[in-house]
Formats: C-alpha cells, sequence, structure tokens
C-alpha cells in the first residue's frame, strides 16, 4: 500500500507541475519536492537491501526481497526523470534544488547503459552551461566506458582483482594526459581524486603498463 501511494504521488505531482508550467516554472519547489521523493524512494532500499546482504547474505529471502522493492521504484524513477529531461531539457538548481542533480545522476548511473547513453549529450551540456558538476559526468562517462568493456577516459571506476585480492583503477585511455582530459571539463589531478574518494596512490608508470596489456588483450 505505502508503494502504491508514494507511486500515486510521484505521478500526479509531476503532472500538475506539466499542467500548471507550460511555458516556465513559477514554482520551484514543485520539483524540490519531486527530487526529495525520488532520492527517498531510490536509496533507502539500496541500504537497506545492503545492510540485509551484510546480515543475511546475498542468496537470502531478506535480501532478495528488499532488491525487488528496489528495483520497482527504481522503474518508476527511471520514468520520472526521463520525463523531466525529455520535457524540460537539464533543469537549474533553482528548478531542482541543492540535491536534484545527484538525485537525477544517481538514477541515472542505475539504470542501463542505454539509458545513459541516451541522455549523455545532455550531460555534457548541461557541464558546459554550468547546470552540472563535472564530476557526474565523468562518472556517468566512465561507467559507460567500463561497461562496455572498453578503457575509462577519466578515471573514477574502480574493481575488484581477485588474482592480486585488491583494488585497482578500470585501465584508462592515454593515461599520461588524463589531467589534460579532466581539466578539460573541470576535474582535477587524478592522483588527488584517488587519494581522497579511495585512499589509493595513482601510479602513471603501473597504469600506462596495465591499459597497454589490456589493449592488447581485447583487441
Amino acid at each position: 500500500m505505502k508503494f502504491i501511494l508514494l507511486t500515486a504521488f510521484i505521478i500526479t505531482h509531476l503532472s500538475a507541475y506539466s499542467q500548471e508550467n507550460k511555458q516556465e516554472n513559477k514554482n520551484p519547489m514543485n520539483f524540490v519536492a519531486l527530487m526529495d521523493t525520488i532520492w527517498l524512494a531510490e536509496q533507502i532500499p539500496i541500504r537497506m537491501r545492503d545492510s540485509l546482504m551484510r546480515i543475511h547474505g546475498a542468496e537470502s529471502k531478506e535480501y532478495k526481497r528488499q532488491q525487488l522493492i528496489y528495483e520497482r521504484n527504481h522503474m518508476i524513477n527511471e520514468e520520472k526523470i526521463k520525463s523531466l529531461l525529455n520535457q524540460y531539457g537539464w533543469p537549474n538548481e533553482e528548478m531542482i534544488g541543492e540535491r536534484g542533480n545527484w538525485t537525477i545522476c544517481n538514477v541515472l548511473q542505475h539504470s542501463d547503459n542505454e539509458v545513459r547513453i541516451e541522455y549523455l549529450p545532455l550531460m555534457r551540456q548541461a557541464v558546459k552551461d554550468g547546470k552540472l558538476e563535472p564530476r557526474f559526468l565523468a562518472r556517468a562517462e566512465d561507467r559507460i566506458a567500463t561497461e562496455r568493456g572498453d578503457l575509462q577516459i577519466y578515471g573514477g571506476q574502480m574493481k575488484y582483482y581477485p588474482e592480486t585480492k585488491s583494488f585497482n583503477v578500470w585501465p584508462v585511455f592515454d593515461p599520461a594526459n588524463i589531467d589534460k582530459r579532466r581539466a578539460e571539463i573541470g576535474l582535477g589531478p587524478i592522483k588527488e581524486f584517488l587519494k581522497a574518494r579511495f585512499d589509493f596512490d595513482w601510479n602513471l608508470e603501473e597504469q600506462i603498463e596495465r591499459s597497454k596489456k589490456f589493449t592488447e588483450n581485447h583487441n
């Protein structure tokens, strides 16, 4: 029942906004409230699912039940985000609030690669227009690349390697020039990012060799 009510609230909220504000956004709080609802519907099931996995394991009925709740919520959230972006383009902060971009990008990040690719041009333009922080674009670009099995561009995706029992950066395209690419969209050096985010030490020579081997093995 709670899920049905939540779904009805989201659909009604967006529909009402669309009808009343076709030409301009006269009441930004409408979309702010929508973003808050989507955020909670997306994140709470994930946190509960992960907590249940730690307690009961990934094969437990508790974990699987929560995963189904998350999947249902995500399907609704994805449609709401796509509807917003298709109708209004990438919104500014006044429209969606301080956490709005984080909400939108999280939903897209949790979607299939086809969905990320579809909205990638919009994200790129939003960064150029100052509507979106470049870190969100970098995360999307790298996620798309890794899921395709390609070299990543900005170096934000890590992977656990069983053979070394450690995490390492998914191989990067042209590691020697990664900081130049990052700077072009407003990001800081990869070494600083990885240390702060993952406590990982970037070694350029090592990454050049890893990218070389990756390319040889995938040709």
